[in-house]
């Protein structure tokens, strides 16, 4: 309803299930990823979003903000007048949006499983010989 009272049933769709593969056309073909979780044990969504260059507004709670990486604006998700403001911005402000896109971007390529993986053999070595 409150689409409709705004005037904005063209820009926004309800989409059931969506398929794996088609996430990423998603991602990349979204104006922001909106993300006001209270609770995630690591945020993957808006690092897939951000990958795909998709700018990103999210949950300053629980792990969001270290997933992120300073490459999102994020909000109290109590504060509805602070996530409309930041929704706003990200859609009316072009210039912060391509800076999220890019700053997105190259937050998701420093979270790579491959550097993940490494990470955690270092650690089970230094653990190993200690």
């Amino acid at each position: 309803a409150e689409v409709d009272r705004c005037g904005l049933r063209g820009r926004f769709r309800r989409l059931g299930a969506v398929s794996e593969a088609d996430m990423p056309a998603l991602y990349a073909g979204a104006d922001v990823f909106f993300f006001p979780s209270l609770y995630e044990g690591f945020g993957l969504p808006v690092l897939e979003a951000m990958a795909c260059g998709c700018p990103v507004v999210a949950s300053n709670a629980s792990a969001i903000p270290e997933a992120t990486g300073g490459a999102a604006l994020l909000v109290d998700p109590h504060d509805d007048a602070a996530m409309a403001n930041a929704l706003r911005r990200m859609l009316v402000e072009k210039e912060l949006a391509a800076e999220h896109r890019e700053m997105g971007r190259r937050r998701a390529s420093a979270c790579s499983w491959d550097r993940t993986v490494r990470a955690l053999l270092g650690l089970m070595e230094q653990v190993a010989t200690s």
